[in-house]
């Protein structure tokens, strides 16, 4: 299957990728507010590969808030 290009997907698709995206930038960005504001004794691991694995998308701040906090 051929990549589609932007113009290519339909309104409603392109909804989707925005969506999409912006909550994951959104979910990014309060696993690193949250991470930054936490003491390193309530976090499971190092915060520095935290910190890293959260700009794993879509799993890295999922896993955050599901796994990395005490």
């Amino acid at each position: 299957m051929a990549n589609k290009k932007w113009s290519d997907l339909s309104r409603s698709q392109k909804r989707v990728v925005l969506v999409v995206g912006a909550l994951e930038s959104v979910m990014t960005a309060l696993a690193l507010k949250d991470l930054a504001g936490r003491p390193a004794d309530q976090v499971r691991g190092p915060k520095p590969v935290w910190g890293a694995a959260l700009f794993v998308q879509p799993v890295g701040p999922v896993a955050y808030f599901a796994f990395g906090r005490r």
